[in-house]
């Protein structure tokens, strides 16, 4: 692999971790502004709900919880020596999907068949 494994896993970490403050900031704008408005926001025609926003970035959040326990996982993987390799068949990830996906578990013959 041209690139190191746990710095590249680090930067995602990081990336993600903002990721998660970011949107948990949102979540936070949108309830202070819930409790500061008194209009029917469900009945607004100019827009997106509060209630529709607040689930979009909930449903967001989740995801960057889910992919921030990857990287963790990718990273205990790393420390015990099977980073790289498949979960599922045991062959070496290529490093491609490495670099673009530090916390693929699964090569890419195993992601495709589990897609079908």
């Amino acid at each position: 692999m041209d690139h190191d494994p746990a710095a590249l896993i680090a930067a995602e970490r990081e990336a993600t971790s903002s990721r998660i403050a970011s949107l948990a900031r949102q979540l936070e704008g949108l309830a202070a502004e819930q409790a500061l408005t008194t209009h029917d926001d469900e009945h607004d025609p100019e827009g997106v709900t509060i209630g529709f926003a607040r689930a979009q970035i909930q449903g967001l959040l989740a995801g960057a919880r889910k992919d921030l326990d990857a990287l963790d996982r990718a990273a205990g993987r790393l420390a015990t020596g099977t980073y790289g390799h498949c979960l599922t068949c045991g062959n070496p990830i290529p490093d491609a999907r490495l670099e673009a996906l530090p916390a693929a578990e699964t090569c890419l013959a195993c992601a495709t068949r589990r897609r079908r």
